[in-house]
């Protein structure tokens, strides 16, 4: 025991304490740490596992540079955001270029900088103790043993998931009679993906028959170990690599998706006359606030453009699943589901190759980045368009374009010959800069940030002009989107759009000391949405007009979205969802999930304090 009191050993050994301790420093923010004891099981498995294989700590000890630099970030992340580390986090940092980075962080990047110094300087003084001390060699006879048993452990765990666990009602009879088991823990058969998402889930939930004898048994229930891939993602420091290897499968995923769907089909069919001409619009708004539109009750008269627009639909309860725009559009264009949206797999395509089998020409023009044709969820979805066009080659920056640049290429789009189109407009909206989302007629509430360089949003004083800019880009977001309305009535075709934010802002409200999203706030997930239609669709559809304006305080999700577009279009699938679009007399809610320290039920939820946190009255599902 002296031994380990020198003062080297209890740097070194108090360090990988502090480390480990990382997955239970929510609790300093209020934050629940799910299975603490299987996650402290875990870290201690992985440390014995480690020290068992390179014999000194010296050895291993530049695995752990990885961990000490995430670990301020780490902390900042459960301080700000309610969780830690994330593959989200990870693509955020992969598609935001350092000069956005370093705008955002504001005068806290000297404070970053600091933090990372002083970590490197820790993890280096670490490393330098664990070299020049040999008193934690792990070199007796115990050593060979551990390797063995956990050798051991691994096989067993490999070979569960090679072979699949048995149920603990077939451990028994399987053993006595030498009979297969007939109900391995194995996924049920997915349906073609020509059958779409209903059938796959009538073919989940039908009984699954009989799987063909694998080679080899499988795992007796009684021998599965008490280890959780997901609990080991969240130990530390170890499970930071389970993190690294999640964002790899996604960026792979993303890469190759245009490959694996590229058999995918919804057999959609339209129910308009071959020739008939039709126009259907969805505008993707971001960062904007529902209760900063004067259309939603705002003092502030930041709408008195579309409030004179006669046909138009407010819809006054629509939420938002993630407070991110890479997560949150992906649920808005396809049937992905909301609480799957932080996981990659989901291989259907979007609204866009509905609308294109139905025989429409599909537009994708963007004031958005791309990053690139494979890099981001959004861009992936946006290539399976006939015309895509992004025209942001500025960043969220100084220098980006106003969203007025989507009109020129509209007008292309709308001069086509096709007789039915489909154009999506991404906008830039309300994003960060908010002064640089408007020209400078619409600057309209002083002070504002118009014209200051680089202003520092993480510095509470410029909480007034910070607010005074973000109601005059939502201002300028009513002067373009009345813009669209007009020109769409211009064409005196049958025409309809949707407009939904892809999510919304906190802004400092009250004593709240958070801005901008990510977080889990009602100001985030509660996102203006409105419908418009022009004359000659109400005379061609009166019945999905009468059902817009029933449903327009119905509770709503960005879910809904994909369902009634389509509905809007009259545009038929096998596996279609009626009672998923408030166009539609079938239309009923559904529970709504908002990625709130875990999936919580939106409307069976406490809003909490000046930052209005949504906070389930239950348990949380979990993100999974």
């Amino acid at each position: 025991m002296s031994l380990l009191l020198r003062p080297r050993n209890v740097t070194v050994l108090l360090s990988y304490v502090l480390l480990s301790c990382m997955p239970f420093a929510g609790r300093l923010f209020g934050i629940a740490v799910a299975h603490p004891g299987q996650v402290a099981g875990i870290e201690l498995l992985a440390w014995t596992a480690i020290w068992a294989l390179c014999k000194r700590p010296a050895y291993f000890h530049v695995l752990l540079l990885p961990a000490f630099l995430a670990l301020p970030v780490e902390l900042y992340l459960y301080a700000f955001y309610g969780q830690g580390i994330s593959t989200h986090h990870l693509g955020i940092i992969a598609e935001t270029s350092p000069a956005e980075a370093l705008e955002f962080l504001g005068s806290k990047v000297w404070l970053m900088a600091a933090a990372a110094a002083g970590v490197l300087g820790w993890f280096a003084a670490t490393w330098a103790a664990a070299w020049r001390t040999r008193d934690l060699d792990w070199g007796d006879v115990s050593r060979p043993v551990v390797l063995g048993v956990l050798g051991a452990a691994a096989a067993v765990f490999a070979y569960g998931l090679a072979f699949g666990i048995a149920p603990p009602s077939l451990d028994a009879p399987a053993a006595r009679t030498g009979a297969p088991a007939r109900a391995l823990l194995v996924k049920a058969p997915v349906a073609p993906p020509a059958a779409g998402v209903a059938q796959a889930r009538l073919a989940a939930s039908a009984p699954v028959p009989a799987p063909p004898r694998p080679a080899l048994p499988p795992l007796p229930h009684w021998a599965q170990l008490p280890f959780d891939l997901d609990a080991f993602a969240h130990s530390w420091p170890f499970g930071l690599m389970a993190r690294g290897v999640d964002f790899y499968k996604e960026r792979a995923y993303l890469a190759d998706l245009n490959r694996r769907s590229a058999d995918f089909r919804f057999h959609a069919t339209s129910a308009l006359p071959a020739g008939a001409p039709q126009v259907v619009v969805m505008v993707i708004g971001e960062s904007s606030r529902y209760d900063r539109w004067r259309l939603n009750g705002y003092a502030r008269d930041t709408n008195p453009l579309l409030s004179r627009q006669a046909n138009l639909v407010p819809l006054s309860d629509v939420i938002t699943s993630v407070s991110a725009t890479r997560l949150s559009v992906p649920v808005i264009i396809s049937r992905k589901p909301a609480t799957q949206s932080l996981k990659d797999g989901f291989s259907e395509k979007s609204f866009i190759t509905a609308f294109k089998e139905a025989g429409y020409k599909t537009f994708w023009l963007s004031n958005q980045i791309s990053f690139g044709k494979f890099d981001t969820p959004v861009s992936v979805f946006a290539k399976e368009a006939d015309v895509v066009d992004f025209l942001n080659l500025g960043g969220f920056a100084g220098g980006s374009t106003y969203d007025d640049v989507l009109f020129q290429p509209l007008g292309h789009a709308l001069a086509d010959p096709a007789r039915k189109k489909l154009i999506v407009l991404h906008t830039l909206g309300s994003h960060w800069n908010y002064s640089h989302r408007y020209p400078k007629q619409f600057d309209t509430w002083l002070p504002s940030l118009y014209g200051v360089d680089k202003p520092d949003q993480t510095d509470l004083r410029i909480k007034v002009p910070m607010n005074n800019s973000y109601d005059s880009a939502i201002l300028y977001t009513d002067w373009f989107l009345d813009h669209v309305v007009e020109t769409l009535k211009a064409t005196s075709e049958p025409a309809a759009m949707l407009y939904v934010a892809d999510h919304g802002q906190t802004l400092y409200d009250g004593s709240c000391k958070l801005a901008f999203h990510g977080h889990n706030t009602q100001y985030e997930f509660h996102v203006p949405a409105f419908a418009w239609y022009s004359d000659a669709y109400a005379a061609q559809h009166p019945d999905k007009v009468e059902q817009l304006r029933r449903h327009r305080r119905a509770r709503l999700s960005t879910e809904n979205m994909f369902h009634t577009l389509l509905d809007l279009a009259a545009i038929r699938l096998p596996d279609e969802r009626p009672s998923w679009s408030f166009a539609n007399p079938a239309f009923k809610p559904h529970k709504r999930y908002v990625d709130s320290y875990g999936w919580t039920d939106y409307d069976n939820a406490v809003v909490k304090g000046d930052c209005h946190e949504i906070i389930a009255k239950g348990k949380p599902l979990p993100r999974r």
